[in-house]
């Protein structure tokens, strides 16, 4: 299986740069697996599509708003931070540009000295770990100062950091949104709970490796990154009865995917309350354990994500859905339009 067979052409005008209002505007395509029937809709829609004793797994991780832009201290010169990961409680791994010029024992400055950093060690990717230090929160600090991490092709402004979160996020942690739950408003939330659909949460902290291409010609020879993921007790509790009362498990994203599966696979099909890491790699040929359906976006051309679209839906499916998505000019990516395979 070649990386090759999951490009497609898309047209620059089609990635979308800002978020659609009202949230649940956004266009629907529903995609049948049996099938691969496809329909149009409207995001708000999804009601007439989902059943009393469904249920919709969310992913409720929240973004950092971990883009830093500050000074190097001896210098002056300007400097860019992304953190990555939290390795203590102010010791982050963290991205910089440019890179040249943060050596061992470099110190910044963020917003003006409400936040100070220094790089404690260079890795061998190039990544530093940093340790900040603060007056106030760190957390509270990163709020005020920091900004949203948008993917590299959002090249807007985003006038509201909320519309990069989810209406649910609490677990703050990702380097990137879980999208396909930023469609969902509080409104269409409790007219879906009204209907008889329940919802749980797990946390997956998404991270930049998300937007990672897969530069290997074999996709099989592609490495995952690495993930942290939570799976409540009450969530595999839901998801078992749902199953057993024969109702469907619908993820809502890739993430909720990713950590469902992970937990059958790791635990030979039992799931129970765990976290960890996981690097899962879910690419057409592989056997779902959990999932009846999936809410998601439109993702880039050779992708991870696509794979795991077409492992769900059939590569003919998906790859035929996508050419009509171009066609019908639907909007791609992180700030488009959703797809509800069914």
């Amino acid at each position: 299986m070649k990386t090759s067979d999951f490009y497609y052409d898309l047209p620059q005008e089609l990635i979308a740069q800002t978020p659609v209002e009202p949230r649940d505007h956004s266009r629907l395509m529903t995609l049948s697996r049996a099938t691969g029937k496809v329909g149009h809709h409207h995001f708000y829609d999804i009601l007439d599509f989902l059943k009393p004793g469904d249920l919709l797994v969310v992913n409720n991780s929240r973004v950092l708003p971990a883009r830093l832009y500050g000074i190097k201290e001896d210098t002056g010169v300007q400097m860019e931070l992304l953190l990555l990961e939290q390795k203590e409680t102010l010791l982050w791994e963290c991205l910089v540009k440019p890179g040249r010029r943060c050596k061992l024992g470099a110190r910044f400055s963020f917003g003006n000295g409400l936040l100070h950093g220094e790089v404690v060690k260079v890795q061998d990717d190039g990544n530093r770990l940093i340790w900040f230090s603060c007056e106030k929160n760190f957390f509270t600090a990163l709020d005020e100062i920091g900004q949203m991490p948008l993917p590299p092709y959002i090249t807007e402004k985003l006038q509201d950091k909320e519309r990069y979160q989810t209406v649910y996020s609490k677990e703050l942690g990702s380097a990137a949104a879980p999208t396909a739950g930023l469609h969902f408003t509080e409104e269409l939330m409790q007219k879906l709970k009204e209907k008889g659909i329940q919802i749980a949460e797990v946390t997956l902290h998404v991270g930049l490796g998300t937007f990672r291409p897969v530069k290997a010609d074999d996709v099989t020879n592609h490495k995952m990154h690495s993930e942290h993921y939570f799976l409540p007790g009450e969530t595999a509790r839901l998801i078992r009865q749902t199953k057993e009362n024969g109702g469907r498990v619908i993820a809502v994203g890739t993430t909720s995917c990713r950590t469902l599966e992970s937990v059958a696979t790791f635990h030979n099909g039992i799931l129970e309350e765990c976290e960890g890491y996981t690097d899962i790699f879910i690419y057409p040929g592989y056997q779902f354990k959990v999932l009846d359906g999936l809410i998601t976006n439109f993702h880039l051309p050779e992708s991870t994500l696509i794979m795991l679209v077409s492992a769900f839906a059939g590569y003919e499916h998906t790859m035929e859905a996508y050419r009509q998505a171009v066609e019908e000019k639907y909007r791609f990516f992180s700030f488009g339009d959703a797809m509800l395979i069914l």
